[in-house]
């Protein structure tokens, strides 16, 4: 089962803060210099915190850790990132609905979303935009036509099947794709066009990745936020963090 921390953290800031309140403005008065409540003592001075760790992580930035390979070359498994939460508007923590529109996603920005009927979070790429008509051959991507640049960098073997690392430049978003000189399932032929207020979303590691090849265009509504950096590597409690990766994500 998943479990749902925003949420949490909202009932623990609400818990805390009435409690605060209480203490500070209720039971202080009455009780003179009586010793609090345990209930209050203990809750209480848990609001301040627990309401800048709210505020951060609803509106301003939050940490992520990679669990998959999709999104391999850009982003390895075990690479920690931060994910701008005001880049495409602010949003109510846990509703998620948007209150103060600022941007919208571009073509080529690494998105953290939840998919269609999927509480988990994903992370993919930007590819389609409301309107667009995205199709796929043979792991050539084209948009509105067009067909998007890709530049081979190098060709590596992975447990005996060979595959690409490419160079993508999605309207001026270049970034490294990982794709199968033999298209697998998902990157053989697709042509769709995305629906109103929806982004079409496709990892990076082509071959590799579920995503709106196979549930669908995201809704604007399940947006979390855009992923900007890796500030962090760490594969396992039995190794030690890594800071080399650190860096601006393409």
């Amino acid at each position: 089962m998943e479990i749902n921390f925003p949420l949490i953290l909202v009932v623990l800031t609400g818990i805390s803060g009435v409690m605060w309140v209480l203490d500070k403005l209720v039971l202080r008065r009455r009780r003179g210099d009586a010793a609090p409540s345990a209930v209050v003592e203990y809750t209480a001075p848990f609001f301040p915190v627990l309401f800048v760790v709210l505020v951060l992580r609803s509106f301003v930035v939050e940490p992520f850790q990679i669990p998959s390979a999709s999104m391999v070359p850009t982003l390895q498994v075990g690479d920690f990132i931060l994910v701008n939460k005001f880049a495409y508007g602010l949003r109510m923590p846990v509703t998620q609905r948007k209150f103060v529109d600022i941007g919208e996603p571009q073509r080529g920005d690494v998105m953290v979303f939840f998919p269609p009927n999927d509480p988990r979070y994903f992370i993919k790429r930007v590819v389609g935009l409301p309107g667009d008509h995205v199709q796929i051959f043979d792991n050539q991507l084209f948009i509105n036509g067009e067909k998007v640049e890709q530049r081979r960098i190098s060709t590596p073997y992975l447990a005996g099947y060979g595959y690409d690392i490419v160079e993508e430049n999605l309207e001026g978003s270049r970034h490294l794709i990982r794709k199968h000189r033999v298209p697998g399932r998902l990157g053989r032929r697709l042509s769709v066009v995305v629906p109103d207020g929806h982004y079409y979303m496709i990892g990076d590691n082509r071959d590799n990745s579920s995503d709106s090849r196979d549930w669908g265009p995201v809704p604007e509504e399940n947006i979390v936020g855009k992923a900007f950096a890796i500030w962090m590597h760490w594969d396992d409690f039995f190794s030690f963090p890594s800071f080399d990766r650190a860096g601006k994500i393409k």
